[in-house]
């Protein structure tokens, strides 16, 4: 009985992501119907920003930093505290199809405004982001989905030892404190790396 539970505990993962990524998905799908509907004035919006960026010169600074913290952090924390709640059921999967949404809408809003040459852009802007939040962000949110299923089953008085295990195992934390250590040395890299590259490209761009 024993080792059937614990293949039970490895099986649940693979199927919980695969059901976040296609919610994932479905954001990134729906974030290209609804770019697609933008006005060109929202293109026009855009260049005047990247202008502004380089003649400020792209360089970092304090709010850039926090900035970019926000940006990294965001979802893979929220999904992480979702976890410790039942509600996470219903808002874990909203939230991983608000994250593919408007990742796709930046994208497509970057590929409107320059053409092909925008997907270089955008690749610039959110790849090395995308590189080492996307990881990041389900390695977390697909056991903060089964610890908020737990704690759903335990509020209609079920699982009452499994969702306590399941929410505060060693585990949890370990994923927390990886996932931490990746995201800090992403957002090092991009105050580093992506403003050199962004205003190289920015100057090919936007003449």
């Amino acid at each position: 009985m024993k080792g059937k539970r614990q293949g039970l505990h490895w099986e649940q993962p693979p199927l919980g992501l695969l059901l976040l990524a296609l919610f994932f998905l479905a954001g990134v799908i729906l974030g290209q119907v609804f770019a697609a509907r933008v006005p060109e004035a929202a293109g026009e919006e855009l260049e005047r920003y990247l202008r502004g960026f380089l003649e400020l010169g792209g360089e970092a600074s304090p709010r850039a930093a926090v900035s970019a913290a926000v940006l990294y952090v965001r979802y893979p924390l929220a999904a992480f505290l979702l976890g410790f709640s039942s509600i996470g059921v219903v808002l874990i999967p909203c939230l991983t199809g608000a994250f593919g949404f408007f990742l796709s809408f930046s994208v497509c809003c970057f590929t409107a405004a320059f053409g092909p040459k925008g997907v270089l852009l955008a690749l610039a802007v959110f790849g090395l982001r995308c590189a080492v939040t996307l990881p990041c962000y389900f390695l977390l949110a697909a056991p903060s989905w089964r610890a908020s299923g737990a704690l759903m089953s335990l509020s209609f008085g079920r699982g009452r030892r499994s969702a306590g295990a399941v929410v505060c195992d060693r585990a949890c934390w370990t994923r927390l404190w990886g996932a931490a250590a990746v995201l800090g040395a992403g957002i090092c890299a991009e105050l580093l790396l992506c403003p050199y590259f962004l205003q190289r490209l920015l100057e090919e761009l936007v003449p």
